[in-house]
């Protein structure tokens, strides 16, 4: 089980966790939650539920990754298998997403 945590506009909004390789969850922090002031990470993750669960890693978070050749050379330079999507979306999608969205490994 790993997980990391997700921030909107620097602000925390919740806790990505890869259960298996078939089951991803997505918890929205009770803070963030209970902010009506604050939007939904996206419209296939809304507010309208604290927990989420996919049989999939969300299109919200697999679309921050790359693809083609930079997705290969990330991979290949952060010694991460190319099907690893979580382990890449860990790795690469700390500082220089597009979007307001930001992944940070959860701090121990």
């Amino acid at each position: 089980m790993r997980s990391v945590e997700i921030y909107w506009n620097k602000q925390l909004a919740g806790l990505l966790t890869e259960e298996n390789s078939t089951s991803y969850t997505f918890r929205y922090t009770d803070e963030y939650f209970a902010d009506s002031s604050k939007p939904p990470v996206s419209v296939t993750v809304p507010k309208s539920q604290q927990l989420h669960v996919a049989d999939h890693l969300f299109p919200v978070f697999f679309n921050l990754l790359s693809e083609g050749a930079n997705r290969q050379l990330q991979c290949r330079l952060l010694k991460i298998d190319e099907d690893d999507d979580f382990g890449l979306l860990s790795a690469t999608a700390q500082y220089d997403t597009i979007g307001a969205i930001t992944v940070k490994p959860v701090s121990k």
